[in-house]
């Protein structure tokens, strides 16, 4: 499968993520995964050091890189039959000119010039959740370098839901994760999108059972 996994921070794209890479394993499929789109990256720069700084470079720097990531990403989406993209285009496209370089503006590239580029079977699945439900997330569990302040919580929700309706991506849906445990979510995702897959994943999701 080729999935994009969009939504506001703490609406579970990581714990999703992780468990499909856990169900992968266990049936011989060895998804490529992609969740470093946020700014520090936090999965590929494993030491506090390049993360902080990462954070600390210039707005036109963290521009410039974050549109090369899109870029490359989109190549690496056509070369893999089973990658997991976090984020990705439409994350980018709603964080950075808010949270990464605000004195620069959006980039010249909208989420849909990009998704042009992207295979037909690509799955884009859009997370949700209350925003109470975010808020205590937040609390519980916070990130070492959180993203979305609790104040812009329902305009971010919005703005994923706006895009997640704009994009271009034919094979999509939505889960609210505001009461799903991490195997409820995994196991939600499996039954919604079997629906969305193409011939080769369909065969293979019931050879491996």
């Amino acid at each position: 499968m080729r999935i994009v996994a969009i939504g506001c921070e703490y609406t579970g794209k990581t714990t999703l993520f992780h468990g499909l890479m856990a169900w992968g394993h266990d049936r011989g499929i060895h998804h490529h995964l992609d969740d470093h789109f946020s700014i520090p990256d936090c999965q590929m720069l494993t030491s506090k050091e390049d993360q902080e700084t990462m954070r600390g470079l210039p707005q036109i720097l963290k521009e410039r890189y974050q549109r090369f990531q899109l870029a490359y990403h989109v190549r690496l989406v056509n070369k893999y039959e089973h990658i997991l993209l976090g984020g990705f285009h439409i994350e980018e496209y709603i964080y950075g000119p808010r949270y990464y370089y605000p004195d620069i503006g959006r980039i010249a590239e909208t989420p849909r010039a990009w998704e042009v580029n992207m295979p037909p079977d690509t799955l884009l699945v859009h997370l949700t959740a209350r925003p109470d439900v975010i808020e205590k997330r937040m609390e519980e569990t916070p990130h070492d370098y959180p993203v979305v302040p609790k104040a812009d919580i329902r305009e971010i929700l919005a703005q994923f839901q706006q895009e997640f309706r704009s994009s271009w991506i034919k094979r999509k849906f939505e889960i609210d994760t505001s009461d799903l445990s991490p195997d409820g979510l995994l196991q939600t995702f499996l039954k919604e999108s079997v629906v969305h897959l193409n011939t080769r994943d369909l065969l293979i999701r019931m050879n491996t059972r």
